[in-house]
Formats: C-alpha cells, sequence, structure tokens
C-alpha cells in the first residue's frame, strides 16, 4: 500500500482515469486548481491550507517529478514551486512543465528560502511569472495569486 501524509491536503490517485475523473478539466467553468509543489509537508500543508480558505482547490506535489505529472494530470491554473527538492529541482520541473503544450501558459511561482539575485534571475530565466522568499509574507501570495489568476480570481 502506498504510503501518504495525512496532512497532506490533496493526493492523486493512481491512475490517470481517477485523476481525470476527480479532477476534470474543463476550461473556463471549473474553479482555479493550484499545484503546490514543495518537498517540505509542513510547507505544502500551510500553504495548501491558506489557498483552501481562499477558494482554491489545491493539488500537491512533494518533488520536481512529481510536479511534473502531476501538473500534466490535473492542468493546474497556477503552480507554485520550491525551487530545492528532491529528484528534480523546482526549475528543472518548471523548464519541463512549459514544453509541455497544453501547461506552456500556466504560471510557475517560486517559493523559496534562495533570496539571492542569482537565483532569483535563473527562476526568471527559466520562465517563472514570479518569486517568494520564505517565510512566506501570504498578502502578498495572494495578490500575486489574484494578479495571475486575473480577474475572474478577485
Amino acid at each position: 500500500m502506498e504510503r501518504k501524509e495525512p496532512l497532506v491536503t490533496s493526493s492523486l490517485a493512481n491512475t490517470d482515469h481517477e485523476v481525470r475523473e476527480k479532477y476534470p478539466y474543463n476550461g473556463a467553468e471549473k474553479e482555479f486548481l493550484i499545484l503546490v509543489a514543495d518537498d517540505s509537508v509542513d510547507n505544502v500543508v500551510v500553504v495548501s491550507l491558506d489557498l483552501q480558505a481562499e477558494g482554491y482547490k489545491v493539488v500537491t506535489a512533494s518533488n520536481g517529478e512529481e510536479a511534473v505529472n502531476v501538473a500534466r494530470l490535473t492542468h493546474p491554473n497556477l503552480i507554485l514551486m520550491d525551487i530545492s527538492m528532491p529528484l528534480l529541482d523546482g526549475l528543472a520541473a518548471a523548464r519541463k512543465i512549459h514544453e509541455i503544450e497544453a501547461l506552456q501558459d500556466v504560471p510557475v511561482v517560486a517559493i523559496t528560502a534562495l533570496s539571492t539575485e542569482g537565483f532569483q534571475r535563473a527562476a526568471y530565466d527559466v520562465g517563472v511569472a514570479g518569486y517568494l522568499v520564505k517565510p512566506i509574507d501570504f498578502d502578498r501570495l495572494h495578490q500575486l495569486v489574484r494578479r495571475l489568476l486575473g480577474p475572474q480570481a478577485a
């Protein structure tokens, strides 16, 4: 049996069919879905619960490879991605996600403890739409999410 973290707010089923049934992609009619990718369960839980309190649906990933797979299966409207993650770092995951035709326009926001200008430049070079430094300023996060999702998110 697959081990699941008890505090993670959303997890994916094991098959494409189950995932698509649970998270149908039907364009503008669906509620906003945000993918939160971070290898820290505490960070995933705090950010996920905050976003859900704001009315967003949330799916999660605990590493870069999983983030790519979850994004491919769920077609999120926005991705919040930690940069330092196992298996595939957040910048490489963002690059892979944007190589998927259906996900090319999905904004990715880097959320990281790495605050140097070099990391910020590298993130923007990959095509991230925003960069937030931990600890997260939730007011700033909310403003950025609303801006990236457009007027319908306000």
